[in-house]
C-alpha cells in the first residue's frame, strides 16, 4: 500500500540520521515539560541552564551540554523542519561523528564568543549588569553552523549562491541589531564555513534539489 510505503520511506529516512532525531525528540520531551511550566519556574528553571556568563563561570561544561536540551520560545515544529532539511542531510552526508564536531563547535565556540563580547560590554558601560544572568538557551547556533557547512556539500555554480544567502541570512541582522546573539549566530556560521576539513574528501557535491531526497525502501 502507498501508505506503507510512505512510512517505511519515512522511516528509513529517520534512521539514516539517528543523531539529528534523537536530538529533536529529545527537544519535543523538554519542549512540553517547559509548556508544563509556570512562568515564573519556568525562567529560573531556564537560566540555571543558560550559556549566561553567571553559568558559564560556574558550571561551563553543565550548562554548554544542558542549553542545547531546550528550545528558545518552546515552538518544537519549526525545529522539526529545519532539523530535517539541513541536520539530516549534513549527518547523512558526513556521518554521524562529523555532524556531531560541527555542531558542538558551532554551539560551544558561538556560545563562548558572543558572551564574551557581552562581558566586555558590560565591563565598558555597554550593557547592564544584569545581563550577567540574561537567558540564553536554545539549539540555533548549532544549527547555523550546520547550514553553513552543508554550503561544501552543493555544487558549483548554486553553491556561491547558497553561500551568499547564508551571509546575508545571519549578517543583515548583526549589522542591524548588534545583539550579543546576532553576533552568536554570525560566529557560528563563519564556525561552519571553517569546518571544510571535516567535508572534503568525504562526499561528493550533489544537486541542491537533493537537500530533502527521497529514500527509496
Amino acid at each position: 500500500m502507498r501508505i506503507d510505503r510512505g512510512i517505511h520511506r519515512v522511516w528509513t529516512y529517520v534512521r539514516s540520521a539517528p543523531g539529528t532525531y534523537v536530538w529533536l525528540t529529545v527537544l519535543f520531551v523538554t519542549t512540553v515539560a517547559m509548556h508544563r511550566m509556570s512562568p515564573q519556574f519556568e525562567d529560573e528553571f531556564l537560566r540555571q541552564r543558560s550559556t549566561n556568563i553567571h553559568e558559564l563561570s560556574s558550571n561551563p561544561v553543565r550548562v554548554l551540554f544542558a542549553s542545547a536540551m531546550w528550545i528558545d520560545g518552546g515552538r518544537w515544529l519549526p525545529y522539526a523542519v529545519l532539523y530535517s532539511v539541513f541536520h539530516a542531510p549534513a549527518e547523512r552526508r558526513l556521518g554521524t561523528a562529523r555532524w556531531l564536531a560541527v555542531c558542538v563547535a558551532a554551539h560551544v565556540l558561538a556560545s563562548l564568543i558572543s558572551e564574551g563580547a557581552l562581558l566586555w560590554g558590560i565591563r565598558h558601560g555597554m550593557a547592564p549588569r544584569s545581563a550577567l544572568d540574561t537567558l540564553d538557551i536554545g539549539v540555533s547556533y548549532a544549527l547555523a553552523g550546520v547550514v553553513a557547512v552543508l554550503a561544501y556539500l552543493i555544487p558549483s555554480p548554486w553553491r556561491y549562491g547558497y553561500a551568499v544567502a547564508v551571509l546575508l541570512v545571519y549578517g543583515v541582522p548583526l549589522v542591524a541589531g548588534r545583539t550579543f546573539t546576532d553576533l552568536g549566530h554570525f560566529a557560528s556560521m563563519l564556525i561552519g564555513f571553517g569546518c571544510y576539513s571535516l567535508v572534503r574528501g568525504r562526499v561528493k557535491a550533489r544537486n541542491p534539489k537533493e537537500t530533502v531526497p527521497a529514500v527509496r525502501g
